[in-house]
């Protein structure tokens, strides 16, 4: 075992005396360095205070010099650890509690490292400060690992009994991490917002709720659900008040915190359906000129209708629709709307068209309507199930037509048949699904109808669909 020069006579003078007294801070992390590699344990009630292990008597260390300090310790208290941004993910114990972990201590010693990353308390910033109350330096040992966050979320997870709500309070804090102070490895806030759901075993949208209440709520809120009064969900509807309102609300009984935070979730879901009711008058207007005739002919077509499909929700009696998010077609409507535009396909064409579990027979009837047969499709697996009736719904379907002689895919080139990614904003479909088209069909004219976001390479029809995108061709109408 490679040890320094200092190291060898510390180790040297711990195995005459059968003790070593650190007598400053730099012989106090020699120690540290020998201490993770097994060769001295600390005392548990003395910071300074060192004892050799079986594995430091194994090792010949007969050529070592000994050490220039080897006195007692400075006296005074001891001297307090600088905390490492990642220990302020989960709080500290109350006074009390901090006194029943120091009285712990006192009795049996200190069981369990506190964990340095750069001098820095990475865990263990409630031992330390209990050691700190007896008097004493507490053990530390230095973390050489490489994931200092999942270090901390599995002690901390596996120690503590958080509800999904104070989990979700972590993972607002572990979003800024990964994108602000881990900024050479961070990407978009999105990817950051999963990945920190992911960790911390929750949804996307706990994360998003959290992040609400940490920056537009007040700090009695944030503590209010990390103590587990209010849910995450209820003191996401709270911080759509003002400073003073919110101070108000807190000082309510448990119930009535709940109850007013069903009321605001409620008057906040009228406002945005009326927002999106004038949004989706606005996007027919406006797209009108995206939306008309199409006098090309394409050999291949990707198509995401506008399915109107109605499900009532047993929990509140009402319906929920795409309707709420964007102007919707009946399957007769779309199934005639084909010839209404000009039967933009070519004679051999290929057609993808996507379709959900329950609108399955009124695709392969807008299929035929086109005059496609099908031949095959694709499945997307949203990670994630949603609802459903017989079954939760996890994914959709891209149902693949063919009229005529369309060249096929060559043998090789195919993609596999199911492509996993989580979901987006709503109806949007992965940008995975248009590039294997593309690379299937790369010098082919390719036409994406009802399309919400042109692609560069595309032809575009739909109210969405707006003119003079970048690399999109115009379409005459």
């Amino acid at each position: 075992m490679a040890l320094s020069p200092d190291q060898s006579a510390i180790l040297a003078a711990a195995l005459a005396g059968g003790r070593y007294h650190a007598a400053d801070e730099a012989a106090t992390k020699k120690c540290r360095k020998l201490n993770a590699k097994g060769l001295l344990r600390r005392d548990p009630k003395d910071g300074a205070l060192w004892y050799p292990t079986d594995a430091a008597a194994a090792l010949d260390l007969s050529t070592a010099e000994p050490p220039k300090e080897t006195g007692p310790p400075a006296g005074g208290p001891p001297a307090r650890l600088p905390h490492h941004p990642l220990a302020g993910l989960f709080p500290m114990l109350a006074a009390e509690d901090l006194q029943r972990l120091a009285d712990d201590i006192a009795t049996r010693g200190q069981e369990e490292p506190v964990w340095l990353l750069d001098g820095r308390i990475l865990d263990g910033r409630n031992r330390e400060a209990a050691c700190a109350l007896l008097g004493i330096d507490a053990w530390t040992k230095d973390y050489e690992g490489k994931d200092p966050l999942g270090f901390v979320l599995s002690l901390n997870l596996h120690r503590r009994h958080l509800t999904e709500s104070q989990r979700a309070m972590v993972a607002a804090r572990i979003v800024d991490w990964e994108r602000g102070i881990n900024q050479a490895t961070a990407g978009s806030a999105n990817l950051q917002t999963r990945e920190a759901a992911r960790r911390l075993s929750i949804s996307e949208r706990a994360v998003a709720a959290a992040k609400r209440v940490r920056d537009q709520g007040i700090e009695q809120l944030s503590d209010a659900i990390r103590d587990g009064r209010i849910s995450v969900n209820a003191g996401e509807a709270i911080s759509f008040l003002e400073r003073e309102a919110q101070e108000e609300v807190l000082r309510l009984e448990e119930k009535q915190i709940v109850q007013r935070a069903k009321e605001i979730r409620e008057k906040r879901s009228q406002l945005r359906h009326a927002v999106r009711l004038a949004h989706m008058a606005h996007v027919v207007d406006q797209g009108r000129p995206t939306a008309g005739r199409v006098e090309t002919r394409y050999p291949v077509i990707y198509a995401d209708p506008p399915w109107r499909f109605g499900v009532r929700s047993e929990v509140t009696g009402r319906e929920k629709s795409a309707e709420n998010h964007y102007p919707t077609l009946p399957t007769e409507a779309i199934c005639t709307l084909f010839e209404e535009i000009g039967a933009p396909a070519k004679r051999d064409a290929v057609l993808f068209l996507w379709a959900t579990n329950p609108m399955l027979p009124d695709a392969l009837r807008v299929m035929a309507a086109w005059d496609f047969t099908y031949v095959h499709h694709w499945i997307w697996d949203k990670e994630i199930a949603g609802t459903g009736y017989w079954g939760r719904d996890r994914h959709e379907l891209l149902l693949i037509g063919r009229r005529g002689d369309p060249a096929a895919p060559l043998p090789g080139t195919q993609p596999e048949t199911v492509h996993r990614e989580p979901k987006g904003r709503h109806s949007a479909k992965p940008d995975w699904f248009a590039e294997q088209i593309e690379r299937l069909y790369p010098d082919m004219p390719r036409l994406e109808m009802f399309c919400r976001s042109p692609r560069p390479g595309w032809h575009a029809w739909g109210y969405e669909a707006a003119p003079g995108a970048a690399d999109q061709e115009e379409i005459e109408t």
